[in-house]
């Protein structure tokens, strides 16, 4: 039975022989993940488990970013308040949700990474089971520069791809990256200009969804299993951390700083 697609409010999800382009569909916030987005995120890729139409699944943003992350006017504006202690609450069961439903998916995952990814939109592209970025996008996990701990699935899936101390180094500097660089380091596999991106990325999943489904499906599966256990060793104390930070008061400069386009003071509570 094919879901009901057409209930995702901030996703956008088009089937076409055997592949589903999954949208993140919100183009005048850059695709920032917030509360509601991140949780149609932790839902569609059960669907699209289950959807027999579906063979091969590429993500992509709507407009020319990928995704902005976390929406920062959001942690302004709830910092200190009920509604924070109730996100921060939620926030590591609904994180380990998402990033347990994308690898439990067996069909094949293509990041199209049309534009800038950072922080958790950086993240969601790196557990792709294969990745296409624009060679001019800026690509990075920025939290520490917001005050925050990378510990939405930053702090697992860097080091896989780079190596720990590759991997501190850019998470503990926040430092952005363009596409061709993310490239040449190996936490990207493909770079193509931006109007390419999306071809590029359907290439691949055309490709996919000519080969035997059941070998393609269980070899996804064998080497998610090392994932997983990166997952399950990892992310329960990194977002832990990250929750923790979510409520100092460097993160609410940090965060305040950047809004107002001004330089942070940090005081280290």
């Amino acid at each position: 039975m094919t879901p009901d697609y057409a209930r995702y409010k901030y996703l956008s999800i088009q089937c076409d022989n055997g592949i589903a382009t999954l949208m993140l569909n919100q183009p005048e916030n850059r695709n920032a993940i917030h509360a509601e987005m991140h949780a149609e995120l932790e839902h569609v890729w059960l669907d699209l488990q289950h959807d027999p139409q579906v063979n091969v699944i590429v993500l992509t943003g709507a407009g020319k970013i990928f995704s902005a992350g976390g929406d920062i006017k959001r942690m302004v504006s709830r910092f200190g308040t009920e509604e924070a202690w109730r996100f921060a609450l939620a926030t590591p069961g609904s994180t380990k949700r998402l990033f347990q439903s994308i690898l439990e998916v067996e069909k094949p995952i293509v990041a199209a990474i049309n534009g800038d990814a950072v922080g958790l939109g950086a993240t969601l592209a790196l557990f792709a089971d294969s990745t296409v970025i624009s060679e001019t996008a800026k690509f990075g996990d920025s939290h520490v520069k917001v005050g925050l701990v990378a510990g939405d699935g930053g702090a697992v899936i860097w080091p896989i791809l780079v190596g720990p101390n590759r991997a501190k180094e850019f998470l503990m500097r926040g430092k952005l990256m363009s596409g061709a660089e993310a490239q040449t380091m190996g936490l990207i596999n493909h770079a193509a200009p931006p109007e390419q991106v999306l071809e590029e990325a359907m290439k691949i999943a055309r490709e996919l969804n000519a080969v035997p489904p059941l070998a393609v499906r269980w070899t996804k599966l064998s080497v998610n299993k090392w994932i997983k256990q990166q997952l399950n060793l990892i992310l329960d104390a990194s977002i832990a951390y990250e929750m923790l930070s979510m409520n100092s008061q460097d993160h609410l400069e940090a965060a305040k700083a950047f809004l107002e386009k001004r330089p942070p003071v940090f005081k280290g509570i």
